[in-house]
């Protein structure tokens, strides 16, 4: 979620609007910001970051079970897991 300085939240529209100009300005590839959640999810299981943890780190709400059941370990496995995602977006 992107707020505004008094704590408002802006409309999604606000947020995809500015990322498609930045993506524009960047000369890449048209996509939405909304497809980054697809390519993290993808990115992760390549790198062998087990599905929940990929779950959680890019928003979506796991069962209320496993967030209980995995609440403790999800800091260091998010940590890992973005170490591991920034390696192959920059591998060459």
């Amino acid at each position: 979620m992107f707020t505004k300085e008094d704590g408002d939240a802006y409309h999604p529209e606000v947020a995809s609007r500015f990322f498609r100009q930045a993506v524009k300005r960047a000369v890449l590839p048209e996509v939405r910001l909304h497809d980054l959640r697809h390519t993290h999810a993808t990115l992760a299981l390549r790198a062998g970051i087990p599905p929940r943890s990929s779950v959680s780190a890019s928003g979506t709400r796991p069962s209320r079970s496993r967030s209980i059941a995995y609440s403790h370990a999800i800091p260091a496995r998010q940590e890992e897991a973005a170490a591991k995602i920034v390696g192959l977006v920059f591998e060459s």
